[in-house]
């Protein structure tokens, strides 16, 4: 038998061995998912036995995270601007950049009289249900996978949303809306170059690849959405992206040739340039 404080030591370290850069943090997720302890829980209840059970979970989920499995996989669950996700093989995680963009889209939806958004490549849901949220916006999510559209549906019933939820394409799903309906488009499509994907993090990789592959320049999506959604925004509507490194220049000019103005981009933490706003007027 084994006592809590020394479980923790004891996945502390088996992480560690595999070089999981944050393994204090990542151990506390885990270890309050199977036991229920957080960091104050552990040193108060450190004594304890734990449960043959309780360590067998732990351990075979430490052991699972050394595979370089996402922590955020191994939980179940993820917070995205104050709010839960689930998420699990199959959906891409939400991340903190993407609060940039989702920031932009509130920004523009606050001076808006009407804020009839459409939300491109939706996944687990996270901007959709944000927006809808905390801008009170009535949003359509436009997502093609089947994995990732079971997320998607479970985020909205997980947060109570009023998020409309639609399985379809980009590339053709266009043909099924009528031009002048949104008053704004936000995506975060897949931006990364096909040839890339090989070389991005081991835990990345195990994200699902529909959502990372942006074909061989890395702009598939980005041109598809300029040219054929455009015409879906109203007149002063507006048309949002997360964009990946280095990639601001080149969707800003696709989007001015299209005849979007005010053209601006934010700055993520580190100080890319990761996400953009223009509208057609």
């Amino acid at each position: 038998m084994m006592t809590v404080k020394e479980a923790y030591k004891k996945c502390k370290e088996i992480l560690a061995e595999s070089e999981i850069e944050d393994e204090a943090f990542e151990v506390l997720c885990l270890f309050e998912k199977v036991t229920g302890f957080d960091r104050l829980g552990i040193i108060s209840h450190g004594d304890e036995q734990i449960t043959d059970e309780k360590l067998n979970e732990l351990l075979s989920l430490v052991n699972r995270r050394c595979k370089h499995e996402p922590l955020q996989y191994l939980l179940g669950s993820w917070s995205f601007c104050g709010f839960d996700f689930c998420v699990g093989k199959g959906v891409l995680i939400p991340r903190g950049d993407t609060e940039v963009v989702v920031n932009l889209c509130i920004d523009f939806l606050k001076n808006s009289a009407s804020k009839k958004v459409i939300d491109l490549c939706a996944g687990s849901g996270a901007i959709s249900v944000v927006l809808e949220k905390l801008a009170d916006a009535e949003v359509t999510a436009l997502e093609l996978s089947n994995d990732a559209f079971k997320f998607l549906k479970k985020n909205i019933k997980l947060n109570n949303s009023k998020v409309k939820a639609v399985k379809g394409d980009v590339f053709t799903a266009f043909c099924d809306f009528e031009d002048n309906s949104f008053d704004l488009i936000v995506s975060n499509p897949p931006y990364i170059k096909s040839d890339d994907i090989q070389t991005l993090q081991t835990e990345v990789q195990q994200e699902p690849r529909l959502a990372l592959d942006g074909g061989k320049s890395g702009y598939d999506f980005y041109e598809a959405i300029v040219k054929h959604w455009s015409s879906k925004l109203r007149h002063g509507g507006a048309l949002a992206f997360e964009l990946g490194e280095n990639q601001s220049d080149y969707v800003a000019e696709l989007m001015k040739s299209q005849g979007f103005e005010n053209i601006r981009t934010s700055l993520d933490l580190g100080g890319v340039q990761r996400a953009i706003i223009g509208t057609m007027l």
